[in-house]
């Protein structure tokens, strides 16, 4: 059964549009509902009826309004704007009201500033006139006093004609006061109106040449104007202006005498600093520079010579000082005679590699130090003080004594007093022996032979010394100047004697030091720990120094935190000639260093960072100085050279030098090793990456990676090689570098055949009926052909033939048919040479 069924659907007259919506229930049932759409009335007026009632509603004309208007919403709409006109007149009243207000507010502050005005200047011309006043009585005082000096200079002459001349001996001034007064009347009476009028204009001058100072309060028009700005004056401006006032007011202001100044200029200088120096304003200085023909800004820095012209311009006096002053705080006074002391003297001992140096020194020191050293041979530069069974205190420096360590044994030569030269008896004299001789002279310093190893059976001191006679070293056996001394560091014979000669040797010298000074020392040999950060071994050569000192050593600054002897042990102090590790550096400084103690830590990190800044254009000069033509030729050059980059990491700062010197020495024309960077302590993963940038391996002498650095160089593929003796490191560079040259190529010549006749063969061209006259014949040996001593071709073997057979090779005195590769030009006669080239593989030397 449908739901419309029998039934009328509901609806509006009119004809409304309907239509039917399906309406969604649970359980799957559904249902039509009908809806329809409402349209909006339009109401249509109908013709003829307009004049009822319409009128009274608007008053106006009924064919004037819109279609479609009924006669109730035309009324509301003649109300609205009725009321809208209603408002628009009453805002209209209210603008006129506050407009009037604010005239009269205008006019009450002018009429108050009249009256201030008005009031000051009646208070100015009173002043004035008093001024006049005052003026006119005292020139009239100063007249009586003139008047009764002529009368008692002449008594005779009658007071008459003085009295007359009275009126005629007033001033201008006078005259002008007199008519002033004259025009102010009576009882104040007022100015005639010009004459206001023009102190009006007057006033208004000297207003607006006042600086635009504001009178009364501000307003809300001066606001939005701008016309004060958003900045005052401060209170030292206005105290200015006052007392440029006052003293005008009190007849001009005194010149003021200008201060001279001693400027200091150094090389370069801001703008704004120097203005700061002269006491002068930096638009002054800025102006001044302009001038010049320089156009710079007060943050922009100029030159010595330029701020020297500048100071002068404005008459102070120039003192040029350099950068390098900041150095001239450390103490370089030289000691009184009264204060030097005696002091231990500095033994350095040198020689040549395994003639016995730190075992005589252990010997002497009663202590084992040769068995710490990796592979028995001394790699660092030691400090030790010794103290003799006499009670002398002796300090010693035991050098290194491989080709390697150069610089080393020249830094022990520079700081010691004396030179102990070890020789092996059985060894005489070697290369390092003659540089530790050139090393001592080079430094004025004396020089005492010990001859070692004198107990073996191969000994033979006096090859020793007649082998140093070539070095102009002439020992006292052989009537010469220098001591020698025969021990053995094994058995201990001569070791009195020697101590002996090196006490003579210190007492000749006579050996003093002031030990009451700021310290000054220098640095032996530097490395970064891992627990204690940059540790430096200084040797102090005069002063004390103390833990707390603050001390400025090379490029690097610190402040001693601890001291500590060679035994180990701290202490608080050490005196001259007394070696001691020093803690508490902010880097690791170069060894050979200067220590100088200094007051405050701010001169210390000045001078550190001065020499810093001087050692980066020292390099960046160097660096800049070659011209685009060098550049050009030396790309040329190294473009066949072939480098093997490395990346090297030390204990010590002198071993790292040692190596870097060992390294540049390996190499020839077509391959070299280059040191990418070097440095004291772990191996870091920054070495890591830059190894891997670089494709070097890393070489660490007697220390180790870290973790991080062993993991990435694992992940990169890094090699890390680790040594602890000098000459395995140098050797396998070398084998590596050699690896880079290229294969020389020799020829070996192994036959000779003479052309007896030639053949022609279709599809091969010319063969020669030879006969191998000399050695061998092969098929795959390179072959030349001669003629007349001459040869016109150099090739292969195209093919080898002994009657009808392809043989490999031919046997001297038989014969065989030989053809040419690409090459036919073959005559009877010609001999052909036959050679094999071999590669042979190059060692660097």
């Amino acid at each position: 059964m449908s739901d419309t069924d029998g039934k009328k659907t509901l609806g509006l007259r009119g004809g409304p549009r309907s239509g039917q919506v399906k309406q969604s229930f649970s359980h799957g049932r559904t249902k039509n509902v009908v809806v329809e759409t409402k349209r909006k009335r339009v109401v249509v007026p109908k013709p003829g009826g307009s004049g009822k009632g319409g009128g009274g509603a608007a008053g106006g004309d009924a064919s004037k309004r819109p279609a479609g208007i009924s006669d109730a919403e035309l009324e509301r709409r003649m109300k609205a704007l009725a009321a809208a006109k209603a408002r628009e007149a009453e805002e209209e009243e209210r603008r006129q009201r506050e407009e009037q207000e604010r005239a009269e507010e205008r006019e009450r502050r002018r009429a108050e500033a009249e009256a201030k005005e008005r009031e000051e200047r009646e208070r100015e011309e009173k002043a004035k006139a008093k001024a006049e006043e005052d003026e006119r009585r005292k020139r009239e005082a100063e007249e009586a006093k003139a008047k009764a000096a002529e009368e008692k200079a002449k008594p005779a002459a009658p007071a008459a004609p003085a009295a007359a001349a009275a009126p005629a001996t007033q001033s201008p001034a006078d005259a002008q006061a007199e008519e002033a007064r004259g025009t102010k009347g009576p009882a104040g009476a007022r100015k005639p109106d010009r004459e206001r009028g023009e102190t009006r204009e007057r006033q208004g001058k000297r207003g607006r040449d006042d600086g635009g100072r504001r009178a009364g309060k501000l307003t809300l028009n001066q606001a939005l104007s701008g016309g004060e700005g958003g900045r005052q004056k401060s209170l030292a401006a206005m105290k200015r202006k006052q007392e440029r006032a006052r003293q005008k007011a009190m007849g001009g202001a005194e010149q003021r005498e200008k201060v001279v100044r001693d400027v200091q200029v150094p090389e370069t200088i801001v703008v704004s600093e120097l203005a700061n120096r002269m006491a002068e304003r930096v638009a002054d200085v800025v102006k001044a520079l302009m001038q010049n023909g320089m156009m710079v800004t007060q943050n922009q820095s100029i030159d010595a010579d330029t701020a020297e012209l500048i100071v002068e311009e404005f008459g102070h006096k120039v003192v040029r000082v350099s950068d390098a002053d900041v150095e001239d705080v450390i103490d370089t006074v030289e000691d009184k005679s009264e204060d030097l002391k005696s002091r231990p003297p500095v033994i350095t001992i040198m020689g040549h590699v395994d003639h016995g140096k730190t075992s005589l020194l252990d010997a002497i020191r009663n202590a084992n130090v040769t068995s710490g050293e990796a592979g028995g041979i001394t790699q660092h530069i030691g400090a030790y003080q010794v103290t003799t069974d006499s009670g002398a205190v002796l300090s010693f420096l035991d050098t290194p004594g491989h080709a390697a360590f150069t610089s080393m044994r020249a830094r022990g030569a520079q700081v010691t007093d004396i030179v102990v030269l070890v020789v092996a008896a059985d060894d005489a004299v070697m290369p390092q022996t003659i540089e530790a001789i050139n090393h001592a002279k080079a430094a004025g310093v004396p020089m005492i032979v010990a001859i070692n190893k004198i107990d073996l059976p191969a000994a033979n001191p006096d090859k020793v010394r007649t082998d140093l006679l070539q070095h102009e070293v002439i020992v006292e056996k052989l009537s010469g100047d220098v001591q020698d001394v025969e021990v053995s560091a094994q058995t201990g014979q001569g070791l009195d004697e020697l101590l002996e000669a090196i006490a003579l040797q210190a007492e000749i010298l006579e050996l003093k030091a002031n030990p009451d000074r700021a310290a000054m020392g220098a640095v032996i040999e530097a490395q970064l720990d891992v627990g204690r950060g940059p540790v430096a071994t200084v040797l102090v050569q005069n002063g004390t120094l103390r833990q707390g000192d603050i001390f400025v050593v090379g490029e690097q600054w610190g402040k001693v935190r601890a001291l500590v002897n060679d035994k180990g042990d701290r202490v608080q102090e050490a005196g001259p000639s007394v070696p001691v590790e020093v803690l508490g550096l902010n880097g690791t400084p170069e060894a050979g260093d200067v220590l100088n103690v200094v007051e405050t830590e701010a001169q210390a990190r000045e001078i550190a960072e001065y020499r810093e800044d001087a050692a980066k254009e020292k390099r960046a000069a160097a660096g800049a100085a070659t011209t685009l033509d060098q550049l050009l030729a030396k790309a040329k050059e190294d473009q066949n050279v072939a480098e093997l980059p490395i990346l090297v990491k030390a204990d010590v700062q002198g071993s790292a030098e040692a190596i870097v010197q060992a390294m540049e020495k390996i190499g020839n024309d077509e391959v070299r090793v280059r040191v990418l960077h070097y440095g004291v302590g772990a191996i870091t993963e920054t070495d890591v990456g830059l190894a891997e940038a670089s494709n070097a391996p890393v070489i660490g002498f007697n220390v180790r990676a870290n973790a991080p650095a062993r993991n990435a160089a694992n992940q990169k593929g890094v090699e890390i090689r680790y040594y602890s003796v000098i000459y395995d490191l140098v050797d396998d560079v070398k084998k590596a570098a050699s690896g880079l040259l290229g294969a020389e190529i020799r020829e070996n010549f192994i036959g000779y055949a003479e052309i007896k006749e030639v053949f022609k063969v279709s599809k091969v061209g010319n063969v020669a009926g030879c006969l191998v006259t000399e050695g061998v014949a092969r098929r795959s040996a390179g072959v030349r052909l001669l003629r007349d001593n001459v040869v016109i071709h150099e090739g292969t073997l195209k093919t080898l033939k002994r009657f009808k057979d392809e043989v490999s090779e031919v046997q001297s005195g038989q014969e065989c048919g030989m053809a040419f590769e690409n090459y036919d030009d073959i005559r009877p006669g010609d001999v052909i040479e036959i050679f094999e080239r071999e590669e042979v593989e190059r060692t660097l030397a």
